[in-house]
């Protein structure tokens, strides 16, 4: 059986200006078109040459970095933007959702949305009025349906913009990382509606820096960097790489390269001590408070290797960050709960009352825990049953 979707060498190339001169006001502008001042150019290749195929009823991930790629990649998939080299051959329907609103006209009500939205997806009249009650339920947008477009909330496009994409049941849906606009009620049914279109044999291409997510829905990923398709496989393993390779922390220490003028954290130090399932995290962290503010306190969060934070540690009477011209050094002790073998992070915040953010480190430290809190029973852990395991006695 031939693939839904084939992708060959596919590259696009942007071209950029350089204006030497930093700002300059409108009148400058003028006089420099008129001197016919050169700029410098440069290629920029979004995309270099990619290649891979995705068969009929596949989920497939695509993670990478902020400027990787993944957003240009869908648009050309899309065809709302020609590749610069390259072929994709495609062998069904596709249906995007790339930005809120798109294929959507402002000045239509939401109702005529629905049918003129099916209607650029090839779908009929009559296959749209099969649909339309269960797309209005879904997206909970009944009390606006004949209200304009260009009143909506970006949430409310969202919610009717996915729902029109999901229930019109097209061949190949491609969603990006739009899904962080709705709320999170929303973003759990989307997840479920799309979970439940793969179930039935439909296509999904899925963009996402949710790596939980990604790992649940896609049995497949590819990680793009800097244009290029550097990984594909399994979507566990593939989400398990970008963690370890891309997220940052990568030892017990940090240290700030850019200080602040204000209030920062300029060093934080971590050593996990003790053995399962009473490990404790030892922190040390330094603060530069150069400014006058309201009595500061600091946070801990701990996530897992799925970008998931799993809990929050606040000391309870010391530290508290007062204002000073040197640096502060505090320690902290953090008990950790039983916690499955993986690879963990620690992002370190400071504020007054939650009310104000002063600093916010995210995931600086790293720390591996290879052992499982089952005493004897170092059996492979899977995030599907949770992420640690609590004591408990068998009563007969």
């Amino acid at each position: 059986m031939k693939p839904i979707l084939e992708v060959h060498d596919l590259s696009k190339k942007y071209r950029i200006r350089h204006q030497s001169g930093g700002y300059l006001s409108l009148r400058e502008r003028l006089q420099s078109a008129i001197r016919f001042d050169k700029t410098n150019e440069e290629d920029f290749w979004a995309l270099n040459e990619v290649s891979f195929d995705v068969l009929a009823g596949e989920s497939i991930g695509i993670i990478g970095r902020n400027g990787a790629g993944k957003s240009t990649l869908l648009k050309i998939l899309s065809k709302i933007t020609p590749p610069t080299q390259g072929k994709i051959i495609t062998r069904g329907r596709i249906a995007s959702l790339l930005e809120v609103g798109t294929g959507f006209h402002p000045e239509l009500t939401g109702r005529e949305n629905v049918f003129f939205n099916g209607s650029l997806l090839g779908m009929k009249r009559r296959e749209i009025l099969e649909k339309f009650d269960e797309i209005i339920n879904f997206s909970g947008t009944e009390k606006f349906l004949d209200t304009p477009l260009k009143h909506y909330s970006s949430g409310m496009q969202l919610r009717l913009a996915f729902s029109v994409a999901a229930f019109l049941e097209p061949e190949i849906l491609i969603i990006d990382e739009v899904l962080a606009v709705g709320d999170t009620e929303f973003q759990k049914k989307c997840l479920g509606k799309m979970e439940d279109v793969s179930n039935r044999g439909r296509t999904i291409l899925f963009v996402s820096h949710n790596m939980a997510a990604v790992e649940n829905l896609c049995k497949r990923a590819i990680i793009l960097d800097k244009g290029r398709l550097i990984k594909e496989g399994r979507g566990s393993e593939v989400t398990s790489f970008y963690q370890q390779s891309f997220a940052g922390a990568t030892g017990n220490t940090w240290e700030s390269l850019s200080p602040k003028e204000s209030l920062y954290f300029s060093r934080v130090m971590a050593n996990l001590k003790g053995t399962q399932p009473q490990y404790e995290l030892e922190i040390v962290f330094s603060v530069f408070s150069r400014n006058v503010h309201k009595t500061a306190f600091v946070a801990f969060d701990i996530s897992n290797s799925l970008g998931i934070t799993i809990m929050q540690a606040i000391p309870v009477s010391e530290p508290f960050i007062r204002f000073s011209e040197a640096a502060q050094e505090f320690a902290v002790t953090i008990q950790l709960p039983p916690l499955v073998p993986d690879r963990y992070r620690l992002s370190a915040w400071v504020g007054s009352h939650f009310t104000e953010t002063l600093s916010w480190e995210k995931e600086i430290i790293s720390f591996e825990i290879t052992d499982s809190p089952s005493k004897g029973r170092n059996f492979p852990h899977s995030f599907n049953n949770g992420f640690m395991v609590p004591a408990s006695n068998l009563i007969e």
